[in-house]
């Protein structure tokens, strides 16, 4: 395994065990007193009204889909930045650095054209005023 990728298998066994720690302590501290009140379900601080199977907008889904692309899009940027180097540089390594007369910007390039068509893409969907909730 490449020793790039060590620092995110720590961040995620980081994240798992915070996870299993809170659920764990909520579990030890919390006392159960179940109530009709508590038993009834809550919506952003308004009583439910209506049937469950309502329909929603077109306008919801589409701001859900493009939060999903850009999110998810992010995610490619954790693999590029734990090989930044070894796309930056003519040459294998040496000693984990490269040296100076074979660097590239072919790393950084990759990047800021990803980026670019990122941008595109959100400043189509703003002028399409898909994120306008009117």
């Amino acid at each position: 395994m490449d020793r790039n990728y060590l620092p995110v298998l720590f961040l995620i066994a980081f994240v798992c065990f915070n996870a299993a720690a809170i659920i764990g302590f909520s579990t030890l501290v919390l006392r159960m007193r179940p109530t009709p009140v508590k038993q009834q379900a809550y919506e952003s601080g308004m009583p439910p009204l209506g049937d469950a199977r309502e329909r929603f907008s077109v306008k919801f889904y589409m701001v859900a889909m493009l939060f999903i692309v850009f999110d998810i899009e992010t995610v490619f940027m954790i693999p590029w930045a734990a090989y930044y180097r070894q796309l930056s540089c003519h040459v294998p390594l040496i000693a984990g650095a490269c040296p100076a007369s074979q660097i590239s910007f072919f790393g950084l390039g990759e990047m800021l054209v990803f980026m670019a068509i990122l941008f595109a893409g959100f400043a189509y969907v703003w002028k399409k005023g898909a994120l306008q909730w009117d």
